[in-house]
């Protein structure tokens, strides 16, 4: 299959454990029967969970229902926000299959839809045969999106629609304009400090720098940590002063001494 021959379809669908159902049910569902029936219709899977963006999660969640080639539903558990999403795609009358598992009931306000069942043990002889079904629905919705599971056909009524182009007052302008850069630059922050950290924490050092200021770490903690400084050799920490945040250290010619902060040159073992 060629790149340019995939096409995206987004889940809709329980993702955290739900009452009734063991723990991971869902994810099984997801990954043995669903991502499945889609790849063998053509398209790749996403649902919410793969979502990494920063940016408000719900917004990408929206952006991906609406801009997905395809979705695919899962009505089980009649879970509230499977049917929130379920509303935006079709409130713009965009092709979707439906499927449900054996141990829920139809939802009366969609019983008109179509969908597809699959048997809620996810036994493995019942799996092969769902991942066929499903698929065969994903591609037979798609591709007759003319006669699509779409509630707004069957009322009769205009789907809405994103404009091409959105204007924005110029005030408006600025404000979003200033909260990306705001985001933004504590993105970076966030990017940096951990990257600092992480070098820390492989080095092994008792000091942590943020932003070029020592941060004094509760040493009483480190009591007994083998260390070493680059003048003095080895030693043991065997005492902390909270007050003065200096530190004791034995080394191993059994000398003993006090080292403040920031503790240049002293790294742990």
């Amino acid at each position: 299959m060629t790149t340019e021959q995939v096409k995206s379809c987004f889940v809709i669908m329980p993702i955290a454990d739900t009452d009734g159902y063991e723990k991971g049910h869902f994810s099984r569902v997801y990954h043995h029967i669903i991502k499945p029936a889609c790849e063998m219709a053509g398209f790749i899977a996403t649902r919410a969970d793969d979502v990494k963006n920063t940016n408000m999660i719900i917004l990408d969640i929206i952006k991906k229902i609406v801009n997905a080639d395809m979705v695919v539903c899962d009505l089980s558990s009649r879970n509230p926000n499977v049917m929130y999403e379920l509303g935006i795609r079709q409130a713009f009358n965009l092709p979707v299959a439906l499927i449900k598992d054996s141990s829920t009931n139809r939802i009366f306000d969609i019983s008109s839809l179509r969908d597809v069942e699959y048997d809620s043990s996810l036994r493995i002889d019942t799996v092969t045969v769902a991942v066929a079904n499903i698929s065969n629905a994903i591609t037979a919705t798609y591709e007759n999106k003319s006669d699509t599971n779409s509630l707004i056909q069957l009322l009769g009524i205009n789907a809405a629609k994103i404009p091409d182009k959105m204007e924005l007052n110029p005030d408006t302008s600025i404000l979003l304009n200033a909260i990306e850069g705001l985001s933004q630059s504590i993105r970076n922050s966030i990017e940096n400090t951990e990257t600092r950290n992480e070098k820390e924490i492989n080095r092994g050092t008792v000091i942590k720098m943020k932003e070029n200021v020592v941060e004094y770490l509760d040493f009483k903690k480190n009591i007994g940590h083998r260390v070493f400084h680059e003048r003095l050799g080895e030693g043991v920490i065997v005492n902390a002063q909270d007050d003065s945040m200096d530190i004791s250290v034995e080394f191993n010619d059994k000398t003993v001494k006090r080292i403040g902060a920031p503790y240049k040159g002293l790294d742990y073992i």
